[in-house]
């Protein structure tokens, strides 16, 4: 089925155009990627698919049957209302069954009334609203999620995107057949194990997903398509992101040789020009017209946008930095129990565990920010830090981007001894001189953030501290800043749940696994979690070999009972008795199916809806089995 067709579309913002007369088409079951400089218009086209915003020139054409859903960067939230309610923002019998059920039996809410239960379990029977219910709760549950109740207002920025990110799942889920789901860096604000979860479940949603990431693991698991923007015209790539690196290449080597030919046939040409006599005949006027032709194609400039970080780093000292016996809590939050580390010259260590067990606290302490509770902290005389954070630019009013480096410092000096003026820097980072005296309120979320890195890197540290560096770099600006990174002499720590970035960068990790424990790994992200995963496989066949002991004669019937038991509240005990109920029916109708297709006998109009539903009931059986042995664990 043909979802969307774009032929020619032009978008500017001021003179200079993000794209010109581009055009595409996506199919039903396509997957693509959208990769493009920041500020060359990617979120700009996506808004403009949804509607949002509106081109300048062109059309965009979707097929009546197909719904549009985006995650956008910035949530449209009514911020006075609760989770729940800005989840379920439309009214449907489903969706309101559903809504009211997930209120009266969350975990972290008070105790039910019973009556009013008992009547949300028969509105979920009546409208058969289980099955989706089952998938909401695996979506709340994998985002980690809870608290419904809680209004928007009062959490922070990540847990505001993961609920963007749960209604959109949600909406894509319920009654809408056909859907282009439209995802501008969906990674951002999840941890590793989200991220992983969710590449599986859009791969088996069979999603038509149109998405901006820096994720290059996740774009090569999700996507099987590669759309760039480039110097306003617009490529496609199929394949993963190594094949368009490829193609790219030989694209623009093919573009050099182009343009070169041009150049020398524009001087023989120019020199002609120069000795025609003023009346022209017929003939020669076409020579003439195919001359500004080649003009301007040879006047073509072949941008070269190649971010260059060859600054220069300050001297470190023998003595970096020493943990010793650090405590950290707040409240019942554990930090750091004890942590003791003695950083050496040129450390190249990752950070990973889950949201919300202290890594940022962890890296304000390292920089002074906060202070433990006890132990001591202490910091080498000729450390500099360049702290990368999350927070980003801070600006104390609005100004020019040349404006605010200049504040800093007028000239910059280079590991090669030279320096360079403060637009010279700004032109390596890919601000052009007409870009400089943009306002920085004017830039995208990537230009920001690649301001901010220069601004860190003008100070020339030689320990570097980078909060999450990848989020809102596009993938050309995160490829020179890998190289960059892996030239560099200082030390480095990075807190990232980019895979790629922390595989390619990392000697070792920081394993925050809660409770204070801080788990010192030697490899890098991949290596852990295949570690992780083969700890898994040995606790689960340990488990698998240790015999049923035999229950003594004198221990109580009852007391075994109670300890065999786990507690389960009233919603999951109700969750698995279904689930077993509709297990139990797929796999009756799964063999009938198979009993029919075993046959022969099916008429061959038949047999095309039957194989289509015994995929879709392994696929439920799957969804399903999984929930099961979640619960049962």
């Amino acid at each position: 089925m043909h979802y969307v067709t774009v032929e020619g579309l032009t978008k500017s913002y001021g003179v200079k155009p993000l794209f010109n007369n581009i055009s595409f088409h996506i199919e039903e079951g396509d997957k693509i990627a959208l990769v493009a400089l920041n500020g060359t218009g990617k979120s700009t086209l996506l808004r403009i698919l949804c509607g949002k915003e509106t081109p300048d020139e062109g059309k965009v054409w979707i097929h009546k049957g197909v719904t549009v859903v985006m995650l956008d960067q910035q949530a449209d939230f009514d911020m006075s209302k609760s989770v729940i309610e800005n989840i379920f923002d439309h009214s449907h019998p489903v969706l309101n069954a559903i809504k009211e059920y997930e209120l009266l039996t969350d975990e972290e809410g008070p105790e039910p009334d019973v009556d009013k239960l008992s009547e949300a379990i028969t509105r979920m029977d009546d409208l058969n609203a289980w099955h989706f219910d089952t998938k909401v709760k695996q979506i709340l549950g994998k985002l980690n999620i809870h608290h419904l109740d809680r209004i928007m207002s009062t959490l922070s920025g990540g847990q505001q995107k993961r609920v963007a990110l749960a209604k959109v799942l949600i909406d894509i889920g319920f009654e809408h057949k056909h859907t282009l789901l439209i995802m501008d860096e969906p990674t951002n604000h999840l941890d590793v194990a989200m991220i992983e979860w969710l590449e599986n479940y859009l791969d088996q949603e069979k999603v038509t997903l149109l998405l901006v990431t820096h994720d290059r693991y996740f774009l090569d698991n999700v996507c099987n398509e590669i759309l760039e923007i480039d110097q306003e015209q617009l490529f496609v790539y199929k394949g993963d992101y190594l094949n368009y690196l490829e193609k790219k290449a030989a694209r623009e080597e093919s573009e050099r040789a182009s343009v070169e030919k041009a150049r020398n046939t524009f001087r023989k040409e120019l020199e002609w020009m120069r000795k025609q006599p003023k009346a022209r005949t017929t003939k020669s006027k076409s020579r003439i017209d195919a001359f500004y032709d080649v003009k301007e194609k040879a006047t073509t400039r072949l941008q070269n946008q190649q971010l260059e970080l060859n600054v220069k780093m300050s001297r470190l000292g023998g003595k970096i930095l020493e943990l010793k016996k650090v405590y950290k809590s707040f409240g019942n939050l554990v930090i750091t129990k004890g942590f003791d580390y003695t950083f050496a010259k040129g450390e190249r260590i990752g950070i990973v565990g889950k949201n919300g067990v202290g890594k940022s606290t962890f890296i304000n302490m390292l920089l002074g920010l906060e202070q433990p509770d006890s132990g001591k902290i202490n910091v080498g005389e000729t450390i500099i830090f360049g702290d990368y954070s999350q927070q980003g630019l801070v600006v104390k009013e609005d100004m020019r981007i040349i404006e605010f480096v200049k504040n800093i410092a007028e000239n910059f000096p280079l590991a090669d001894g030279t320096k360079v003026s403060a637009a010279q820097f700004l032109e390596l980072f890919l601000f052009p001189p007409e870009k400089q005296y943009t306002y920085i309120s004017k830039l995208s979320g990537g230009e920001k953030r690649r301001l901010h890195l220069l601004s860190i890197l003008f100070r020339n540290p030689n320990f570097l501290v980078l909060d999450e560096p990848t989020n809102d770099l596009d993938l050309p600006t995160l490829s020179i800043l890998e190289n960059f990174l892996l030239d560099y002499q200082g030390c480095i720590i990075i807190v990232s749940h980019d895979r790629y970035f922390m595989d390619k960068l990392v000697d070792h990790l920081f394993v925050f696994e809660g409770n204070g424990e801080i788990r010192d790994f030697p490899g890098n992200y991949t290596q852990y979690r295949e570690w992780e995963k083969d700890q898994d496989r040995e606790r689960a066949d340990s488990k698998k070999e240790v015999k049923p002991v035999e229950k003594p004669i004198e221990a109580p019937v009852q007391q075994v009972a109670e300890n065999k038991t786990r507690k389960l509240s009233f919603k999951e005990k109700r969750e698995i008795e279904l689930l077993e109920q509709e297990i139990e029916k797929l796999e009756a109708e799964k063999k009938d199916i198979e009993t029919k297709l075993a046959s022969g006998e099916i008429a061959f109009d038949k047999l095309e809806p039957l194989t289509l539903r015994i995929g879709e009931i392994i696929q439920l059986l799957d969804e399903k089995g999984m929930r099961w042995l979640e619960l049962s664990e």
